[in-house]
């Protein structure tokens, strides 16, 4: 990999969907919700890790994980964490990091990886991150990875994919056409069988100062603020800066403010990538990515420490932080998440709409369990 690569690891999102688990204190990132013994976070540090050394890699993150942060990734240097004040979103947290990157080293080109996904090849994934790079140095273009679609899925966006670009180093880059947002079933078939559609799993590749330029021109506010925090990162004015500039930048992902307007200038390259990729959004993808342990007999997956689950002719998951025994009797694809404060009952087809327990906690004025 090239030395002048830097791993961009954005950590934030409170995972609403994966309630009572996932709060806004300790979000989804932060936890082993998969059973595999890391959590989503270390996990993706592990991945980086065949990328880049710590040196080059960074993770920006909410001022409140900044310690847990810390505390699961100890080989993160001190001076590679970038505390968020309030969320603002993917833009300004990359568009920061891009920023820094970029006056450390003029040439460096960055990659953004979420905290929170779920990558079971990670072999493959080096690969195409590896085609990625060599195609963002060839070209100065934007670089985002299509996963290739496995179901017609109506809660991921879809990027359309164009010509073969037949890069040195990159054999199957091809031209991203467009973005386009999350379909609904019908089109989401339409999609997923054509073979010229790749989901959209927020993967950007690029040179940090072809990001800083493509803010500066799409988000001029947004890159002047940045660079007033970047202009004072340094110094001792740093946390006032900080705090003044901060609450004021404009609240945007980075796929709207910068790859939808390049991808529609024929400025976006797209790498086909087939690894496994999941983004961990519910109890549904929990269930389907939890891995049986050897000898597992029961149709109940258990993940917690010490869980201790019965099940009569049943099918499902259950997530325990208690150590009380779960019995499920004659129940099929049902989610239990049992924590000291609350117990979500769901099946893995409402899974999606966990969202709507959480506002309904929210009215309920229960803000301590969020």
């Amino acid at each position: 990999m090239k030395t002048n690569f830097h791993a961009v690891i954005p950590a934030g999102g409170s995972g609403t969907r994966l309630w009572p688990v996932s709060r806004v204190a300790r979000p989804k990132f932060l936890h082993d919700i998969l059973g595999t013994g890391s959590t989503l976070l270390q996990a993706t540090w592990e991945r980086t890790a065949g990328l880049v050394d710590p040196a080059h890699t960074w993770v920006v993150t909410g001022r409140a994980h900044v310690d847990a942060v810390r505390e699961q990734l100890p080989d993160l240097l001190p001076d590679r964490v970038v505390a968020e004040p309030e969320p603002k979103d993917s833009a300004a947290a990359i568009g920061l990091a891009a920023l820094l990157v970029q006056r450390e080293d003029p040439e460096a080109v960055i990659g953004s990886f979420s905290a929170d996904h779920s990558i079971t090849n990670t072999e493959e994934f080096l690969s195409v991150v590896q085609q990625a790079v060599a195609a963002a140095a060839q070209t100065g273009d934007i670089v985002t990875v299509g996963i290739t679609p496995t179901y017609p899925a109506t809660a991921y966006g879809y990027i359309e994919t164009g010509e073969l670009l037949r890069l040195e180093g990159a054999p199957t880059a091809r031209r991203a056409a467009a973005f386009v947002e999350k379909p609904d079933a019908v089109t989401a078939r339409t999609y997923a069988y054509s073979g010229g559609y790749r989901w959209n799993a927020g993967m950007f590749i690029m040179k940090a100062a072809v990001l800083v330029d493509f803010l500066a021109e799409r988000a001029p506010d947004l890159h002047a603020g940045l660079t007033r925090i970047a202009d004072a990162w340094h110094t001792a004015d740093r946390g006032a800066v900080l705090g003044e500039v901060w609450p004021t930048l404009e609240k945007v992902a980075i796929d709207y403010v910068v790859a939808e307007p390049a991808a529609a200038a024929g400025r976006v390259i797209v790498i086909p990538g087939d690894f496994g990729w999941d983004d961990v959004g519910d109890f549904d993808s929990v269930a389907k990515l939890r891995q049986p342990v050897p000898g597992e007999q029961t149709g109940v997956s258990a993940i917690g420490e010490d869980i201790d689950v019965i099940d009569v002719d049943s099918r499902g998951v259950v997530l325990s932080e208690t150590g009380r025994l779960v019995a499920l009797v004659g129940v099929e694809d049902l989610v239990v998440v049992d924590t000291e404060d609350a117990l979500l009952v769901t099946s893995r087809a409402h899974a999606q709409q966990v969202k709507k327990a959480v506002a309904r906690v929210a009215e309920a004025g229960r803000g301590e369990l969020l």
